[in-house]
């Protein structure tokens, strides 16, 4: 078998490949060394997290403005990556109500490789380049790899660019090869994993936290929460309905019979029923102040004030 050259420069162990001093011994440790020994691992992420945030600051930033300007967010990753990613857009519906294609996930190899490995699709940067057609001039894609180098990010990094679409590039890999590709790098360093080479391990612990720190308070920056209450709530089931009933009577501080009737009257609508409660006005002004206002619900309230529907203080739980 002939070696490239490039394969040669991506055989390179990069940080995440690389042996782990403080774990050789682990397959000679009881079952309980173990875990204390992974848990030991794991307790290197949350500082490694936190010495980026001000990177993932930045990124939300971009994403906002991007959003309010009518972008969308695309997600691309492979393996590990690319499942952690299609889980997170998929649970900003249900928590937020995002509208669908808001946020959205590309994996390399697509539904099928979602739970089984397939065979070269995170090594095609043309295929990365094809699903990053998707991508338009006012959008943020993210590219999300352990390694920081994987074809197919690579190749939607950089198609997303020619569009003229911001970038973001989320790495355990500080100095990634891709790094020219985003806007903003971030780049937490996690290390060498505990088993060499499974990044499903650190760096996918600190990709699922930045992750949710990109996404949650992407729905925060918009207006889809009021305090840390989830008013976009969709309740799509018991709990969630009861979990509704509870989000409004927190925010109001009204009892669970005043929550059902004012849900009755703005049609089940959360949002529309806090508004509702917290100003008097007819739902129908709510819906209208809250279009105006862009989903945000404080500036609907501000709106309707504004109009002559003042804010009861014994009501008003931010």
């Amino acid at each position: 078998m002939t070696v490239t050259r490039k394969e040669t420069f991506e055989a390179v162990p990069g940080p995440t490949e690389l042996r782990n001093p403080r774990t050789t011994g682990i397959d000679a440790l009881g079952t309980l060394e173990v875990l204390h020994l992974l848990n030991d691992e794991d307790g290197r992420v949350p500082a490694a997290v936190r010495a980026v945030l001000p990177a993932l600051a930045r990124a939300v930033d971009l994403a906002v403005e991007r959003v309010r300007a009518g972008g969308r967010v695309h997600y691309f990753g492979a393996g590990t990556s690319g499942r952690l990613a299609v889980l997170d857009a998929a649970e900003l519906l249900p928590t937020f109500n995002a509208p669908p294609g808001l946020v959205v996930a590309h994996h390399a190899g697509g539904a099928e490789a979602l739970v089984r490995a397939v065979e070269e699709v995170e090594d095609s940067e043309a295929l990365g380049a094809r699903e990053a057609a998707a991508v338009g001039p006012s959008d943020l894609a993210l590219g999300i790899t352990a390694s920081g180098r994987t074809p197919y990010v690579a190749g939607a990094l950089a198609a997303a660019r020619r569009t003229g679409a911001a970038t973001v590039l989320v790495t355990s890999d500080p100095a990634s090869a891709l790094a020219p590709l985003a806007d903003v790098l971030v780049a937490p360093d996690t290390g060498p994993e505990a088993v060499a080479g499974s990044t499903r391990l650190k760096a996918g612990t600190a990709q699922k936290l930045l992750l949710n720190g990109f996404s949650t308070a992407l729905m925060v920056r918009l207006g889809r929460t009021w305090s840390n209450l989830m008013v976009d709530v969709v309740p799509t089931n018991a709990k969630l309905r009861r979990r509704v009933v509870r989000i409004l009577g927190e925010a109001t501080g009204a009892d669970e019979q005043a929550c059902l009737e004012a849900l009755d009257a703005c049609g089940g609508e959360l949002k529309t029923a806090l508004v509702h409660m917290l100003t008097g006005a007819p739902p129908a002004a709510c819906r209208d102040a809250l279009a105006a206002a862009g989903g945000v619900a404080a500036d609907a309230v501000t709106r309707l004030q504004a109009a002559g529907h003042p804010l009861p203080d014994a009501t008003h739980r931010r």
